[in-house]
């Protein structure tokens, strides 16, 4: 089973492309907090690379803006590519089959200046209703 599920906020404004296909893909990076303290007692961040496919990526590209709070469902891949000076390099990154806002445009802690954000934007997106995720009840 390849099932990850994912909490955290935008670092970047999501990118849209579209493949010479006309296949719309978005990518964005989601800082997830770690469920614990470093020696310091602050608490660190993993950043972890996003992918978003087809009519979720136009979404997510029109309404999602650094510093949003999303939950991301979806599964890890490791994909594989050629850098320009032909070594090959391997990456993880999340292909995300749902994305939910939980937060308002408004509520992000960096929200977009006005007029950027695109209008309300549905609370929950994709394919299958995940329901309520209630934080308390995530093992990490």
């Amino acid at each position: 089973m390849n099932h990850v599920i994912l909490i955290g906020r935008l670092t970047r404004d999501p990118e849209l492309r579209y493949t010479p296909n006309g296949v719309a893909v978005a990518n964005f990076t989601l800082a997830v907090d770690r469920p614990f303290s470093n020696q310091e007692g602050t608490r660190e961040a993993d950043f972890i690379p996003v992918v978003v496919w087809q009519k979720l990526a136009e979404t997510c590209a029109n309404h999602l803006r650094k510093g949003r709070l999303v939950a991301v469902d979806g599964r890890l891949q490791i994909r594989s590519y050629e850098t320009q000076d032909g070594q090959r390099r391997r990456v993880a990154e999340v292909v995300a089959a749902n994305v939910q806002f939980l937060d308002r445009a408004g509520e992000a802690r960096r929200a977009a200046p006005s007029g950027e954000a695109g209008g309300d934007a549905p609370d929950d997106l994709g394919g299958d209703d995940l329901g309520e995720i209630n934080l308390d009840d995530l093992p990490f």
